[in-house]
């Protein structure tokens, strides 16, 4: 069985909003694009287009209609991938040290060259985070795309993962959830972010930001700033109107 590192200083993970998700797959689609050519064997799929399409994904999009106590009914997006454990049962589990936490990030990896594909980590997972490549033969999951966040070749902007570099609505966020004073630290503290299945003290180290309620009282009329004149007068009025076209 694998060992678990003592806790890292510095915990690389996610921040995802659910308020601000719209389940547009574009992370999906990151994700399945980078992790084709980079880390690690390439996700395969068996049946891509068919009617039961099935084929291996690092990321996943689920959407549930929720009813709020107080309010309306609302649609929420629900991004699923590792979440990089602390004590995280899927290293623990793995009979051949395949499954490892890096000591100096925390992040979550597996060595597919020691992967029996024996399938323990899927089963201790409580998150549902883990996936067998069945043309692989080996267990796949969130890297953090840990080939791109310390490349040095890219630009500084591209360092981060995929599907943060991607979502075009600006739900995900990445960084040091380690550090009490990163952009996302800061972000978990202002919006009251919450692990998810805290009960299985699993401690992860990614967060969620919970939806904002839905109702008549939060409509608000996206034009109204565009048409509000008297706020900046007609110069500022003029200035807003030419940025949006």
């Amino acid at each position: 069985m694998t060992a678990l590192p003592p806790p890292s200083a510095k915990k690389l993970g996610l921040v995802i909003d659910l308020d601000t998700c719209v389940g547009c797959h574009a992370c999906v689609t990151a994700c399945k694009g980078w992790n084709d050519q980079g880390y690690g064997v390439p996700l395969s799929d068996q049946n891509a287009y068919g009617s039961e399409p099935s084929g291996t994904f690092l990321n996943r999009v689920h959407s549930y209609e929720v009813q709020p106590d107080q309010g309306t009914a609302q649609v929420i997006n629900f991004p699923r991938s590792c979440l990089h454990c602390e004590n995280a049962p899927c290293v623990t589990v793995c009979p051949t040290g395949a499954s490892y936490k890096r000591a100096e990030d925390g992040i979550v990896l597996v060595n597919e060259d020691a992967c029996i594909g024996c399938g323990l980590c899927a089963w201790a997972c409580p998150y549902g985070a883990r996936e067998l490549d069945q043309a692989a033969g080996v267990m796949k999951k969130c890297t953090l795309c840990v080939d791109r966040i310390y490349n040095e070749n890219l630009p500084e902007e591209d360092r981060q993962p995929a599907c943060v570099r991607t979502c075009p609505a600006g739900a995900r966020h990445f960084g040091d959830l380690g550090d009490p004073d990163s952009d996302v630290s800061k972000l978990v503290a202002d919006r009251g972010g919450y692990e998810l299945m805290p009960e299985m003290d699993t401690k992860p180290v990614n967060r969620y930001l919970p939806p904002r309620p839905k109702g008549p009282e939060q409509e608000v009329d996206i034009l109204a700033p565009l048409l509000d004149v008297k706020t900046t007068g007609f110069a500022g009025w003029l200035d807003r109107i030419l940025e949006k076209i």
